[in-house]
């Protein structure tokens, strides 16, 4: 059920699924104190158990919107949630159709459609109940230090009206026991945002982008505060139309993704700047590794780039 049912929507599916219009909550009234973190996954079973528990130090409540999964990632939220006793923290939401990929299926789907990534993300951040929401995905996973960082972010923030972005370093998962972080590129964008009507999201070219007022202040987080995990034995460009369209000027970051991945399945990981093979210790999990101990002694700043 979408918040707010018997509001008149402000953004309307085109095509007519009362259920998920989208009624934004500042509508009701002013939006509590706050930071409430947006989890839009689709299959992330996998992630979620590593996932979710930090997040829930980290903020005041987790909004999570499945987009129809069929490996159970639904009931591992709950699960996972239960087990940390944070059932009051947590709204639960289902989003049941097929969501356009980024790339050409994107550009070519109406944005107010249930299946546009825009309309998806506009109906997802419509749950938020604070005055603070974050956009994060299904496979990043904070370190001690990001818990932390997040945590003092969540009442510094309130009332300044700044955006915040934040730094993530791809891991690619090749076994329990060995991972490349890549450090030779600077993933960053916005994740972090006032709730308002001024925070939208809107049509871009490959993907949703949400808007802001140039006025708004920006703040970038420190390095080593999340991982985005890359699992080499599963698809992780299913989610693009076609990898073709990867390209250095519009989409470099997914473009060094796609040589990331290339190099490491091809035995070629030790050549790419910046990408450190990382084993962990006999009976730690390399994932636990880096993101509890790995991270938190590497020499900062930790990305050093190749300038073009």
């Amino acid at each position: 059920m979408s918040p707010l049912r018997t509001a008149p929507p402000d953004i309307a599916s085109a095509e007519g699924h009362e259920g998920y219009d989208v009624v934004w909550p500042w509508r009701s009234g002013p939006l509590r104190p706050g930071l409430t973190c947006v989890f839009r996954v689709k299959n992330e079973a996998r992630n979620l158990p590593r996932v979710l528990p930090p997040m829930f130090e980290a903020v005041q409540h987790v909004v999570l919107v499945d987009n129809d999964s069929d490996d159970g990632t639904a009931e591992v939220a709950r699960e996972v949630v239960a087990a940390l006793g944070a059932e009051h923290r947590f709204t639960l939401a289902s989003y049941p159709f097929r969501v356009a990929r980024a790339g050409a299926e994107h550009l070519h789907t109406a944005p107010h459609s249930v299946h546009s990534l825009t309309h998806f993300y506009n109906w997802s951040f419509a749950h938020v109940r604070t005055a603070y929401s974050m956009k994060w995905d299904g496979d990043m996973v904070l370190t001690r230090e990001g818990v932390d960082h997040l945590r003092d972010l969540s009442w510094q923030l309130e009332s300044s009206n700044a955006v915040v972005a934040i730094p993530r370093h791809p891991l690619s998962v090749e076994s329990d026991s060995v991972a490349w972080l890549d450090l030779g590129f600077r993933f960053l964008e916005p994740w972090i945002y006032p709730m308002g009507p001024e925070f939208t999201f809107v049509k871009a070219f490959e993907w949703e982008v949400r808007e802001f007022p140039a006025t708004s202040e920006r703040v970038v987080a420190p390095e080593g505060l999340c991982v985005e995990l890359k699992w080499l034995d599963q698809d992780e460009f299913a989610h693009w139309s076609s990898t073709e369209e990867f390209d250095a000027f519009r989409t470099p970051r997914k473009r060094r993704e796609m040589e990331v991945y290339q190099a490491i399945v091809e035995g070629r990981g030790e050549e790419v700047w910046g990408l450190h093979r990382i084993e962990a210790p006999p009976g730690t999990h390399v994932v636990e590794h880096v993101t509890q101990t790995w991270l938190a002694r590497a020499r900062r700043p930790l990305v050093h780039r190749i300038e073009p």
